[in-house]
Parts: structure tokens; C-alpha cells; sequence
């Protein structure tokens, strides 16, 4: 499988049209005027990824603070993320991406290893994009760990 380009800071990003958790459909286009914080994750429901979701969510109020919306991204079906959601009571959309379309057009679907196992997937990733819609600043590798921070510190 080619690997994509990965999206540079500065650039347009790509625009989508993604199912959420409820089934409501979600452009990049309507945030047009706000700091977007888009962050792909593996999966829902699994160690790393509730903890980051749960750290976005913990942290929301700062973010709104800074005119900055949330959104999560996996190839997890609807189902998956209106479970993951509600247990978590995450109040931000998670997006579904089930062929990674959106994953690739980012450039954060890839070749990983694991037990000595070779596949590809999301590779944990958030993209600031201004209220222009291009992107500010680019994570690529996300350790999620002090990532909020990270996060709140470049939308000052």
C-alpha cells in the first residue's frame, strides 16, 4: 500500500463529511471561524485511546476557552464510538472514518508493528487547523501524555 504524503502545517486541510456517534453528519467546513483540534486515534475503548479521549474531554472547557472544538477520528464503526461515548461521557464528536479515508488523506494511515506482527493503521495523530481551515501545527506519534498540554500551550 503507497503511503501518503502527510499533511504540512500551513497547507489547506482536506475537507470531510463524516458520520458521528449519533449518526449526524459532520463537515470540517462548518467550524469555519474556530480552532479545530482533530485527533485520530487507534481505537476505541483501549487503554491509550480512552485516556486520550478522556484527557480532550477533561479538558474541554479550556479548549472552548480558546475558541477550539474537539474532534476524534477512528476507522471504529458507529456503534463502537456511541458505546465508547457514552461510557466515557465524552461530549465531543468521534467521527467515523471506517476505510480510513480521512486517515490517509492526513497521511496517519501506515505500516505498524506489534508482537512482531506487521499491519497498517491509524497512527495516533492531532492536527490543530486554524480557523481558515489549514493547518496550524501538526502531532504526528502522539504520546498522550502531557498532549493536552501540549495542545492548550500552541492555541495561546
Amino acid at each position: 500500500m503507497p503511503k501518503k504524503a502527510p499533511i504540512l502545517e500551513g497547507s489547506v486541510a482536506p475537507d470531510f463529511a463524516l458520520r458521528d456517534q449519533e449518526g449526524r453528519l459532520v463537515k470540517l467546513g462548518d467550524y469555519r471561524g474556530k480552532k479545530v483540534v482533530l485527533f485520530f486515534y487507534v481505537r476505541d475503548d483501549t487503554p491509550g485511546c480512552t485516556k486520550e479521549a478522556c484527557s480532550f474531554q477533561g479538558g474541554i472547557g479550556k479548549l472552548k476557552a480558546k475558541n477550539a472544538i474537539v474532534l476524534g477520528v477512528s476507522p471504529d464503526p458507529t456503534e463502537s464510538h456511541k458505546r465508547f461515548a457514552t461510557k466515557y461521557c465524552l461530549l465531543f464528536p468521534l467521527l467515523v472514518d471506517e476505510n480510513a479515508q480521512l486517515a490517509k488523506k492526513f497521511g496517519v494511515w501506515g505500516k505498524k508493528n506489534m508482537y512482531g506482527r506487521t499491519f497498517y493503521g491509524v497512527i495516533r495523530s492531532t492536527f490543530i487547523i486554524d480557523e481558515q481551515g489549514r493547518v496550524a501545527k501538526a502531532y504526528r506519534r502522539v504520546k498522550v501524555d502531557g498532549h493536552l498540554d501540549q495542545i492548550l500551550h500552541e492555541l495561546t
